[in-house]
């Protein structure tokens, strides 16, 4: 697995685990690690979202059929 495969599937994880707090607990793991600073975690958010489109494609371009 290359390096941005092996990054986006850890930026992906932490999304996965952060929607899973909110949605358990009404607790955002990201925003209580960045406090106040709206710029940074909306970087992480965005960077998380490029991780899933990563994961889309390598889902397409490693797909093989059962035979």
């Amino acid at each position: 697995m290359e390096t941005i495969q092996k990054i986006a599937l850890v930026l992906t994880v932490i999304g996965a685990i952060n929607w899973g707090l909110i949605g358990l607990l009404d607790f955002n793991l990201v925003a209580m690690i960045t406090g106040n600073m709206d710029l940074i975690s909306n970087i992480i958010y965005i960077l998380v979202g490029l991780a899933g489109l990563v994961n889309i494609m390598l889902l397409f371009y490693h797909y093989e059929p059962a035979k």
